[in-house]
């Protein structure tokens, strides 16, 4: 692999990422639910279009950070103390940022939709604070940055599938136990306080698998020559398809009943591994020709990221007496929701006191050191 390579493909993943996140929640009705309220015919649409988006989760999101976080430790190796100072700079000072906005903006949605006194109660309790500093739980999509922040933790493990690719296979392992340990805890301690923990402490540790898959990816991509990758993207795409007919046999269910098929056990492993056939296909197709306009946008997919829900809590209380289908709520939803917060991350980008809140700018009380260009984990 050429080392001045400007890794596009990644580039075009980052952005996929972020962007993807506003459709994903966009596809659910306002509370998250299938469109539950409507005929099947009706909520066919949002769900068809929800199969396709979700083939980019976050899990795609910690498989480009820890590649990154590779990639810089092969290029300019640090202790692991130094690199994860640095990483709980990067990561965790914007997370509680965004906790306390997202704690109080959430109060707007609640006030609108009837249960602004539950989550005012729920704020008086220490609980509910570790839960949203800990856990991330002030926001539906703010579990990301806690859960990169643990699996980075363990990163020199995924130094050793850079070495053996055959150690990405341990995802296969990592998800079959992550969806044992779940169903045990969940039917098990259902009502336990401890529950959220014990349930995030097992992802970080399974999610291990994703890391591995990272660190076989970067380990492939640095030692073959250019364009040699390529000869797997059929192989790639045959597998994708396969994973995408559960996925339609998954939607088709949620369709029929109106509910998430969480017991239908094909669908989870179409989701969690459609990730990573994702990454290996664009990475198996890095000696393409890809836009160099993607690596200029790419910085700002973090901040659509982190940024998206506010707009969509705005369009859900907007839509609220409105006698729209779902396909069309699901239409403004994106479209709005995609343009108004690309305008606002733009903003903030260069808006050198709140820059950093999105990963664009340094660090408060770091801004008297040399300066560079920053890397972030995403």
């Amino acid at each position: 692999m050429p080392q001045d390579n400007r890794l596009i493909w990644l580039d075009a993943l980052r952005l996929t990422a972020g962007v993807s996140m506003i459709g994903l929640h966009a596809t659910a009705d306002s509370t998250g639910q299938p469109w539950v309220d409507f005929s099947m015919a009706e909520r066919t649409g949002p769900l068809l279009l929800r199969a396709v988006i979700y083939t980019a989760r976050t899990e795609l999101f910690l498989m480009i950070s820890v590649f990154l976080l590779l990639m810089a430790q092969d290029r300019s190796p640090r202790s692991y103390g130094v690199t994860m100072a640095q990483q709980a700079r990067r990561l965790l000072i914007p997370f509680l940022f965004w906790t306390v906005f997202y704690t109080f903006f959430s109060l707007i949605k609640a006030g609108v939709f009837g249960y602004q006194n539950t989550l005012l109660e729920a704020l008086t309790k220490p609980e509910t604070w570790a839960d949203y500093l800990l856990l991330g739980g002030s926001k539906y999509h703010m579990h990301f940055i806690p859960t990169l922040f643990g699996l980075l933790l363990i990163f020199p493990l995924f130094k050793l599938a850079t070495k053996m690719p055959t150690l990405g296979l341990t995802v296969l392992v990592c998800l079959v136990t992550k969806r044992e340990i779940d169903s045990f805890l969940w039917n098990t301690f259902y009502a336990a306080d401890w529950l959220p923990f014990a349930l995030r402490a097992a992802k970080i540790l399974t999610y291990a698998g994703y890391g591995m898959v990272a660190g076989t990816a970067y380990g492939l991509w640095s030692a073959a020559r250019e364009g040699r990758l390529a000869q797997w993207v059929p192989l790639l795409g045959y597998l994708g398809g396969l994973l995408f007919a559960i996925k339609l046999i998954a939607t088709y269910k949620t369709v029929q009943t109106g509910a998430w098929p969480y017991t239908y056990t094909p669908a989870y492993y179409a989701d969690f591994l459609m990730p990573v056939l994702l990454f290996g296909t664009a990475m198996a197709l890095g000696h393409k020709g890809w836009p160099v306009l993607l690596s200029r946008i790419a910085p700002y997919s973090f901040g659509i990221y982190l940024c998206h829900p506010i707009f969509l809590d705005m369009f859900e209380i907007a839509l609220k007496d409105q006698t729209l289908t779902p396909i069309s709520q699901v239409c403004i939803k994106i479209a709005g929701s995609a343009l108004l917060t690309s305008i606002l991350v733009w903003a903030l980008a260069r808006f050198r006191p709140l820059a950093w809140t999105i990963g664009m700018g340094p660090l408060p009380g770091f801004t008297k050191r040399p300066k560079r260009k920053v890397s972030h984990a995403v």
